[in-house]
């Protein structure tokens, strides 16, 4: 049972992480070139599509899934590699919803406001989180690869 969840493990981290590596180095390098009224009508359709239930059943099996095996195979040698990825992915999600949600919602809420302002108060500090949770998913990924084979 433990190996079908660290098979599970391995595909929603993977899935989950390059999905945050294609923002990172296809769309927001592409939204940046759009004036600000663009890019702050592009994230805002982002951020309203993002969490539907495709996204939602990554998202929570990037910590699911790979707790299980942490749960079931304590002791074992993989044991390591699992609590370090699923260490990884906590906090991947921290930032997310301590740093990229909030943020997200404050673009939201600026709709109908002045776009350079809002831009401005976004774009970096979103960039820098995702940037790091990005590295962080990537890490977890290639734990759970190392400790399924």
């Amino acid at each position: 049972m433990a190996s079908l969840f660290l098979a599970l493990a391995v595909i929603t981290t993977g899935l989950y992480a390059g999905f945050l590596l294609t923002f990172l180095i296809a769309v927001m390098p592409g939204l940046a070139a759009l004036p600000d009224d663009g890019f702050t009508a592009a994230m805002r359709r982002f951020n309203e599509k993002v969490p539907g239930p495709v996204f939602l059943v990554l998202f929570l099996g990037v910590i699911a899934f790979p707790a299980v095996p942490v749960f079931t195979e304590a002791g074992e040698k993989t044991w390591p590699l699992l609590i370090a990825a699923l260490a990884c992915a906590v906090v991947s999600h921290l930032i997310t919803v301590a740093g990229n949600i909030p943020l997200n919602n404050a673009l939201a809420a600026s709709d109908g406001g002045d776009d350079t302002a809002a831009r401005t108060a976004f774009e970096a500090r979103w960039n820098a989180l995702h940037r790091v949770r990005t590295v962080l998913s990537l890490a977890a990924f290639v734990l759970l690869v190392v400790a399924a084979v």
